[in-house]
């Protein structure tokens, strides 16, 4: 969502969605050299008169509305495959944000301590030494100076991204206006997160030379299956105006726990989201109406595939309804957790606050090592690196379905960024049509992949796996992750038809889906 400047704790620079953003080149920048020479002097910028020992900040920038993911983007770094999984080499990465209204007054060092606290204070100190945090583009050498009104910071660190399936992203078609792809699941469908080139919007930029495009809807990250771009604005617009006609049809398939009744089966019980952090929802009646129709199509003895017709959009709308139902997902991670109680939240019956089930939920996760089914921020995981901001997202809503424009959400497919938006407004219309075209500011990176040895004096990576740069200050770069599994990077729903008044786009049955699959 494009926002006129950056003068309170909303404005802020987000490099990690497919929402523009903040940042780029500034007007009047200061050189390092100037800045440093006019320290402590009197001086006169943009006709204000600065009292000695005051301190300059550059107005806001003036953004580009027309940059996009670009071949410097894609630059940043490289995949590599090993073991069934695409991996991404780590990389120098700039995170990028304007003062927030709450930092005003505040030192960094306050910041640091109080917003931050993923790593330790010993760390910025080391990273303030080798001129890795930047105040309005100029090196700081004191975390004790006092942050103001339009200040602009930028933090760069050695970035690490978890693997995902190396299950190739296939295009379905692309007739010009529009592209549809079959999604493997593990694979976000744009930056957020811990995910940036290890997405479905990068692999189509960096391997098929796809960009600028439209997102229509998005799917879970663990989701896998048919998932629709528009090329243009005016089919992006088309495309809406049948989500709000309820034209389109989704159809989705699942394997559920247990044996599912034959028969329509329909479910008709209101979603209300319980923590954004998490994206976590249940079954309330303050949630919002919601309607999904079931059809049974097979049962082995033990589990059962589902049809399943969203007929609204709500956030994780099928898995909260099968859940509610009494037959969750097979492998959800949320909704088939043990932390809901021996029923599973059957006939929506819990039994604890939702503070309490949150902190059933990710203890048991934290317990068998798995928070990052979760997709927590990534700081509750493994802990990174400070001055990220949080994900400003278009008016769309986060869900396994196509959006609806009455609906309200986040609209980012992966967990680790919730933003609650509230209801949709006709007058905000418009930020459902947000191109990849108009997503990130400029130069984000500017070009640090393409520097050798940025930070270290170790040569840089080569094409071998297990051959990068060694950042000193990374810790992540001194652990040794186990890879994924196939169970932590799949979950048995699929998105597998995408239908309109005059057009149909599907994909074949996942194996998990067909009746001979051979269940552990």
């Amino acid at each position: 969502m494009e926002t006129k400047g950056a003068t309170t704790e909303e404005d802020s620079c987000d490099t990690d969605s497919t929402v523009r953003t903040n940042c780029g080149k500034r007007k009047n920048e200061e050189t390092d050299e100037t800045a440093r020479q006019g320290r402590g002097k009197k001086r006169k910028r943009g006709g204000k008169q600065l009292r000695p020992g005051e301190r300059y900040v550059p107005p806001p920038q003036k953004r580009n509305p027309g940059v996009s993911f670009s071949q410097e983007h894609f630059a940043e770094t490289s995949y590599y495959f090993e073991g069934g999984l695409r991996k991404v080499h780590p990389y120098y990465f700039d995170f990028k944000t304007y003062c927030k209204g709450r930092w005003v007054g505040k030192t960094l060092l306050d910041v640091f301590k109080s917003e931050f606290r993923a790593e330790s204070l010993d760390y910025y100190n080391k990273a303030v030494k080798e001129g890795r945090i930047k105040l309005n583009e100029t090196p700081v050498d004191d975390l004790n100076i006092t942050l103001k009104n339009n200040d602009f910071l930028r933090n760069t660190v050695h970035r690490h991204e978890p693997p995902v399936s190396a299950q190739p992203l296939e295009v379905l078609v692309d007739d010009g206006e529009v592209v549809v792809v079959d999604k493997p699941a593990s694979l976000p469908v744009h930056p957020c997160g811990r995910y940036r080139h290890n997405t479905v919007i990068f692999i189509l930029g960096k391997e098929k030379g796809l960009s600028g495009l439209h997102t229509v809807h998005r799917l879970d990250r663990l989701t896998s299956g048919v998932l629709l771009f528009a090329r243009t604005l005016e089919v992006s617009k088309k495309l809406d105006e049948m989500v709000r006609e309820r034209q389109l049809e989704k159809e989705y398939v699942c394997r559920v726990d247990g044996e599912f009744p034959e028969g329509e089966v329909v479910c008709e019980e209101p979603i209300l989201v319980v923590s954004f952090r998490v994206g976590l929802c249940r079954v309330d009646p303050k949630g919002k109406e919601s309607r999904t129709v079931f059809q049974r199509l097979s049962y082995n003895g033990r589990s059962s595939v589902v049809r399943c017709l969203p007929l609204t959009g709500r956030t994780h709308q099928i898995r909260v309804h099968l859940q509610f139902l009494g037959f969750p997902i097979l492998n959800d991670p949320i909704y088939g957790s043990s932390a809901w109680g021996p029923n599973r939240a059957k006939g929506g019956l819990v039994g604890m606050s939702d503070e309490e089930l949150l902190e059933a939920l990710i203890e048991e996760h934290r317990s068998k090592e798995s928070l990052h089914l979760l997709d927590l921020p990534d700081e509750e995981v493994s802990g990174k690196h400070g001055l990220k901001t949080e994900c400003k997202v278009s008016a769309q809503e986060h869900s396994d379905q196509i959006t609806v424009l009455q609906s309200g959400g986040s609209a980012c497919d992966d967990s680790s960024c919730k933003v609650p938006l509230g209801e949709v407004k006709a007058e905000r219309s418009q930020e459902l049509h947000k191109s990849t075209s108009a997503v990130e500011s400029e130069g984000e990176m500017n070009g640090a992949q393409k520097k050798k040895n940025l930070f270290s004096d170790e040569a840089p990576r080569t094409a071998k796996s297990n051959s990068f740069v060694r950042d000193n200050l990374c810790g992540e770069c001194k652990i040794v992750r186990p890879d994924p599994t196939e169970k932590d990077l799949i979950m048995y729903l699929h998105a597998l038809r995408y239908k309109g008044p005059d057009f149909e786009y599907s994909t074949q049955l996942p194996d998990w889906a067909k009746e001979d699959w051979i269940q552990d």
